[in-house]
């Protein structure tokens, strides 16, 4: 955010209008009031936002509901950054990964080290989790979740109908694309959109070379990870696993692709946990009428995408104690299972209670736990958790280059990303 930035965004305060940049009227209550921005409005992330309302007015504050829809929250970052550069920032504000270190450096994140020692936080959370909610030592930001990127979902029918098995390796997986195809069916459902590419691809790189290249290659950036045999391996991959992909992919969106394995037309999807709530929308139950399972080489590693809030300075005293009391309430426990059981992820706290969780979430909760104690929890740079947004957006940009252009070699994608990683 600098000057030219900051004078370039204050013409967006004309769209979003004096409403949205007036000053938060003074709570009459006892306690204080939280305005919230966030783009959970529909289904039930909004029933869960109605819950962590009613916990906070439990505590005598007041909640003022800032829901901006659209999309992963394009347009509600641009309403932040308007309301930022006029002074008046929300109390809090959905914002993930390295975004959370940019807003911190401008000094304008309240410091959240108390609630956060009260709380047990740093027990209570992976180290590579408590890393990315704080800057310079200091919390920052409070997680809400974790979704487990690097799953595969399959029709156990479509499985037994092809002759096939469920595959735990890329050589495997071949064997059962094979079989699924002449049966008649469709291998991989998949939308030909760049971030699902990026997800597909995602999937392939780590199981291709593990935790400790994906760190190197997608959040280290290093030169000789990005540019490597083990990148040319994982592109060879791709290329073989897009053999098994319907022509008719262009374009299709993501629940669309979850919607060919829960009908029967095709055998998998690789895809994040967001994808179960299609399955249990359909009235499918786990482990009946779908699997889930990791994807190929990827069963003791997880690949996380996170949401969180950032909490900005405020001037109020009542104020600062509403957003202490909003930050204790999203990491209280009953928050974290209303939350995570509507949204189809798990909780961000270890060492919950999962009893109302499906198996899914029961396994994908304990490779969180596992692999935050092996080294091979990784953050998804597909979901915007592990590199700066230009860095993503050109390695977004190789990945789909490569998809459409059946001449690309796998050396120069990989050639591609690193020059991706020097952006």
């Amino acid at each position: 955010m600098k000057l030219a930035w900051k004078l370039a965004l204050s013409a967006c305060l004309v769209a979003v209008g004096l409403a949205a940049c007036s000053r938060q009227e003074e709570n009459k209550g006892g306690g204080g009031e939280v305005e919230v921005l966030h783009w959970w409005t529909s289904g039930g992330e909004a029933a869960s936002v109605a819950e962590l309302k009613k916990m906070l007015e439990e505590k005598g504050d007041t909640w003022k509901d800032f829901a901006v829809a659209g999309g992963g929250g394009e347009t509600a970052m641009t309403v932040l950054k308007s309301r930022v550069v006029s002074g008046n920032p929300p109390t809090a504000a959905q914002v993930k990964g390295p975004g959370i270190q940019e807003w911190a450096r401008e000094g304008v994140l309240a410091n959240l080290d108390t609630v956060a020692q009260a709380g047990d936080w740093d027990n209570l959370l992976p180290k590579v989790v408590s890393d990315i909610m704080k800057y310079q030592g200091h919390y920052v930001a409070v997680p809400v979740n974790v979704h487990r990127v690097n799953w595969m979902w399959a029709n156990p029918a479509v499985f037994e109908k092809a002759g096939a098995q469920v595959p735990t390796t890329w050589e495997e997986f071949k064997v059962a694309a094979d079989k699924i195809q002449k049966a008649g069916f469709i291998a991989v459902a998949h939308g030909g959109q760049p971030w699902q590419d990026a997800t597909l691809f995602e999937s392939i790189a780590l199981g291709v070379g593990g935790a400790d290249w994906y760190r190197q290659a997608f959040v280290e950036l290093k030169p000789e990870a990005l540019n490597s045999p083990t990148m040319v391996q994982a592109f060879d991959t791709l290329r073989m696993v897009q053999q098994y992909i319907d022509k008719d992919a262009a374009n299709r969106a993501w629940n669309e692709a979850t919607a060919m394995v829960i009908d029967g037309k095709a055998g998998m999807q690789f895809m994040g946990d967001w994808a179960k709530g299609e399955f249990t929308a359909a009235g499918k139950q786990p482990g009946k009428d779908y699997i889930c399972a990791p994807a190929p080489k990827t069963a003791g590693a997880f690949t996380f995408n996170i949401d969180s809030f950032i909490m900005f300075k405020q001037k109020d005293e009542s104020a600062k104690k509403a957003q202490d009391d909003l930050a204790e309430a999203i990491m209280d426990p009953k928050f974290q299972e209303i939350f995570n059981l509507n949204k189809g992820s798990i909780p961000v706290r270890m060492g919950m209670d999962l009893s109302k969780f499906d198996q899914c979430a029961k396994d994908s909760a304990e490779t969180f736990a596992s692999a935050s104690m092996e080294g091979t929890l990784v953050p998804s740079w597909a979901h915007e958790m592990a590199m700066p947004p230009a860095n993503k957006g050109a390695m977004f940009d190789v990945v789909t280059a490569f998809m459409n252009t059946p001449g690309m070699s796998s050396k120069e994608a990989a050639s591609g990303m690193a020059a991706a990683g020097k952006m």
